[in-house]
């Protein structure tokens, strides 16, 4: 890239020092945040800050998300502006949010691009590793439910993570990002920015292969670009898709092709049928995280600068292809099933017969046909078996509930 086109390329782009635009969210510098500061927590050779946010009930199998800003952002701003924290608290699992300092980078950004800092156990890696290896020990992180999800700049040093230390990770979600191993200088960084020359997946995929001695398997990818992105080049979403299908080693057409909540959708499968990479296009959206109502009806984060209203909320998304919103079915399944076992044991409440008052079920008007199939279930509680040892209960006068129901659908005078 010349030396002129690289001016015009960074004058187009927004104030890097401005680029978390605080007064827009109400991200204050010292804002009220979830998160808490972690000062000591080991080796930290990237000079990074370590954030977390621990709700106060976790899922039995314990998860993590690491969260990286874009440029210009803070973990308190990036988190709030994405939801990241309402999302733990909700799902019950913890989170850290590594946090840039400008004495590493003037304009906030995660040096995605220094080769002193994407090597395995070196420099900014081996700082997010080390707090990755601190939140496992303070909290029992479930070592097969780490994750990690980043935008812009963090999106590329999520990339990197996953690169460097793929057995520490189940899975990741890039948005905005570029793949790994493009860029070990700003010259190649800027290039790869601007218009994401082409690669083969065999040329990609061994970038990742030569950056650890795993061997695979590796993490599930959940990809996400919006396709006006101006700062980073939408062709980077293909060629992250390329790079990371390459290693599950699976075609580079999609298996599978949709549309949700108004945005196309890519689905690749493995073997056992589970989804290990996907990729989201978000129609006419520029650079930035995605928001928008989630499939519980509930908004996730708060827009600004880089934090877009798109209809879909990345955040929820992410943590679903993550498998952490598991919590509230799991509870509500339990419920359902311990309820019956409940009323089995409870002691009958013997009342007067005067009174006694027993309540008619709410019933639509229906046809006869319907009706029986809607009290059919009432009948049954005279037929089911006392165990030998429990002294017999008073049976249901089922022929008194079945008159109240007619009566009160209106079949019965």
């Amino acid at each position: 890239m010349s030396l002129a086109n690289n001016v015009d390329f960074l004058g187009r782009l927004p104030k890097l020092n401005r680029f978390s635009r605080f007064s827009e969210l109400g991200l204050r510098p010292d804002i009220e945040s979830p998160l808490v500061e972690v000062r000591d927590f080991g080796p930290n050779p990237g000079s990074l800050r370590m954030f977390k946010f621990v709700p106060d009930k976790l899922q039995q199998v314990r998860g993590l998300v690491v969260v990286l800003h874009g440029c210009g952002q803070s973990a308190a701003g990036y988190n709030r502006g994405a939801g990241w924290a309402t999302l733990a608290q909700h799902y019950g699992f913890a989170l850290l949010v590594p946090e840039q300092q400008s004495s590493n980078n003037a304009n906030g950004c995660f040096n995605w691009f220094n080769a002193d800092d994407i090597a395995r156990d070196r420099g900014e890696a081996a700082s997010i590793r080390q707090m990755i290896r601190r939140m496992s020990a303070d909290h029992g992180i479930d070592a097969q439910r780490v994750f990690i999800t980043g935008l812009s700049a963090g999106g590329a040093m999520a990339m990197v993570m996953l690169a460097t230390y793929p057995e520490v990770f189940a899975g990741g979600a890039i948005i905005a990002g570029l793949p790994f191993g493009v860029a070990t200088n700003l010259r190649e960084a800027l290039t790869g920015m601007r218009s994401s020359p082409a690669r083969t997946p065999r040329k990609l995929g061994d970038l990742v292969r030569k950056a650890s001695t795993h061997k695979g398997p590796w993490p599930k990818l959940s990809v996400w670009h919006g396709s006006a992105d101006r700062v980073v080049h939408p062709g980077n979403a293909n060629e992250i898709v390329k790079q990371w299908l390459d290693l599950h080693h699976l075609p580079q057409s999609p298996m599978s092709a949709g549309v949700v909540d108004g945005h196309p959708r890519q689905v690749w499968w493995n073997a056992d049928g589970e989804t290990v990479v996907e990729s989201y296009t978000i129609t006419d959206m520029a650079h930035g995280t995605p928001l928008g109502m989630a499939d519980n009806e509930q908004r996730y984060g708060a827009q600004g600068a880089f934090l877009i209203e798109a209809g879909i909320s990345s955040s929820y998304h992410i943590a679903k292809f993550f498998g952490l919103t598991e919590w509230i079915r799991e509870a509500k399944a339990e419920t359902v099933e311990t309820t019956p076992v409940a009323k089995k044991a409870a002691k009958p409440q013997r009342k007067p017969a005067a009174k006694q008052v027993v309540a008619a079920p709410a019933i639509p008007q229906v046809s006869m046909p319907d009706l029986a199939e809607v009290l059919w279930p009432l009948t049954t509680v005279r037929a089911r078996p006392q165990p030998k040892d429990e002294p017999r209960r008073r049976g249901i006068d089922v022929g008194a509930v079945i008159t109240r129901a007619l009566t009160a659908a209106g079949l019965m005078k």
